[in-house]
C-alpha cells in the first residue's frame, strides 16, 4: 500500500530540504518524480539540483527532455510517470496523481508559514486517511532532524 508523507517547512525554503529528501530516494534504488505547479518551479529546480552541493548532484532532468523514462529523478508539471518512478513528490501545492497506488511513497512538501498551504495540507491529510491511506506527518526539531509528529 501507498504510504502518504506529509513534511512540513518551518523555517525552511524547499530547496534547502528537496535535495536530501530525493538523494535518500535513490540510495534505495527508488526512481522520483518531483511535481510542480509551474514552469518557473520546475526550471529552478532543475538549476538547483545540479548544484545544490560542491560534492554532489543529483542526476535529473524535466519531462520536457527527450527521453524522460530514462531519467533516475524527473521534474514536472503533470502527472504522468514516464520513469515508473517508486517515489512522487508534489511541492507548491501540486495535484495529487490519478493514480496514487503504483507509488511506494507519495512525499507531499508545504509550506507551514502559509495559512492556504497549511489548510491544503489538512485537507488532502484527512482525504488520505479517510482513503485507508498509511499517512504520516514530519517536521524539523531544532536540530534541522527530521521528526515523526502523526
Amino acid at each position: 500500500m501507498t504510504e502518504i508523507l506529509f513534511y512540513q517547512l518551518k523555517g525552511q525554503t524547499l530547496e534547502q530540504v528537496l535535495p536530501p529528501l530525493v538523494a535518500r530516494s535513490l540510495e534505495r534504488g527508488w526512481r522520483v518524480v518531483v511535481q510542480a505547479c509551474s514552469d518557473e518551479r520546475v526550471e529552478a529546480l532543475d538549476a538547483h539540483l545540479w548544484t545544490w552541493r560542491d560534492d554532489a548532484f543529483l542526476p535529473h532532468g524535466t519531462w520536457r527532455d527527450p527521453e524522460p523514462s530514462e531519467q533516475p529523478v524527473l521534474l514536472t508539471l503533470n502527472d504522468a510517470n514516464p520513469n515508473g518512478a517508486n517515489v512522487r513528490f508534489l511541492v507548491d501545492g501540486a495535484e495529487m496523481p490519478g493514480d496514487v497506488s503504483v507509488y511506494e511513497r507519495l512525499v507531499l512538501v508545504f509550506d507551514g508559514d502559509d495559512p492556504e498551504a497549511l489548510e491544503a495540507a489538512r485537507a488532502r491529510w484527512v482525504r488520505a486517511k479517510n482513503e485507508d491511506f498509511n499517512v504520516t506527518y514530519w517536521r524539523t526539531d531544532e536540530n534541522g532532524r527530521w521528526q515523526r509528529q502523526a
